[in-house]
């Protein structure tokens, strides 16, 4: 058999992490049969999960390839959400990675159309003193890639209004673990209404925190 070039063994590698990844949203309670979907960066464009196939049934060969104008070749269709995912890669060269969820407090909060407040020290995770909720637009549209474009300047993560959440990262590993990290944040925010409401942090609080993050690398703060 003939060896591999490099190109095709890191193509192979990213296919088989975004079937990982997408697949660890399920086991994580992230995500469900075949909602949610995963880009990562490749080439002038990127690799996204297809249309319709829930993680379990996925194949390397069905992510799609998608240039950076917004074609794409073979059998199998990108996810009806392509539009965002080339959207954010664009607008934000650091990312290399999307992971779109509709995790159950997260969409709870998204659904209200709130943002999650300062209400723990682990918002800073997103890269603020909050995590926004993009404006309603309907799914699949540019009208919902611009809106998630905006919330997520100066964040890794955001919500989108009556919809669900995206977290980013430099990598699918980083995405992941965002993820995990804005859904709890979600749910404390949820469980946390029902007595009362949070008690806020305030921005000189926040503005340390974040300093503190950056200084501690991959910006995984905690105890």
């Amino acid at each position: 058999m003939p060896e591999q070039s490099a190109d095709t063994t890191h193509e192979a590698a990213l296919r088989e992490a975004v079937i990982h990844a997408g697949l660890e949203t399920n086991r994580r309670g992230l995500n469900q049969g075949t909602s949610g979907n995963i880009s990562v960066r490749h080439g002038d464009g990127m690799l996204i999960t297809p249309s319709g196939i829930p993680y379990e049934a996925l194949q390397p060969d069905d992510l799609v390839q998608v240039d950076g104008d917004g074609h794409w070749t073979g059998d199998r269709k990108p996810s009806s959400e392509w539009h965002f995912h080339r959207a954010i890669l664009q607008a934000r060269p650091e990312l290399g990675a999307v992971i779109h969820v509709h995790s159950l407090h997260a969409s709870v909060v998204a659904i209200q159309g709130l943002d999650i407040p300062a209400l723990h020290y682990m918002i800073a995770a997103a890269g603020g003193n909050s995590i926004r909720c993009a404006p309603y637009a309907t799914f699949g549209t540019e009208a919902l890639s611009q809106l998630a474009v905006e919330a997520l300047q100066d964040r890794t993560a955001c919500l989108l209004a009556n919809h669900g959440m995206i977290a980013t990262g430099p990598d699918l590993e980083r995405a992941l673990w965002l993820a995990g990290e804005v859904e709890l944040l979600a749910q404390q925010y949820v469980l946390s209404l029902q007595i009362g409401g949070p008690r806020l942090l305030d921005d000189a609080e926040m503005e340390r925190v974040l300093e503190k993050f950056r200084h501690y690398g991959p910006q995984r703060g905690g105890d």
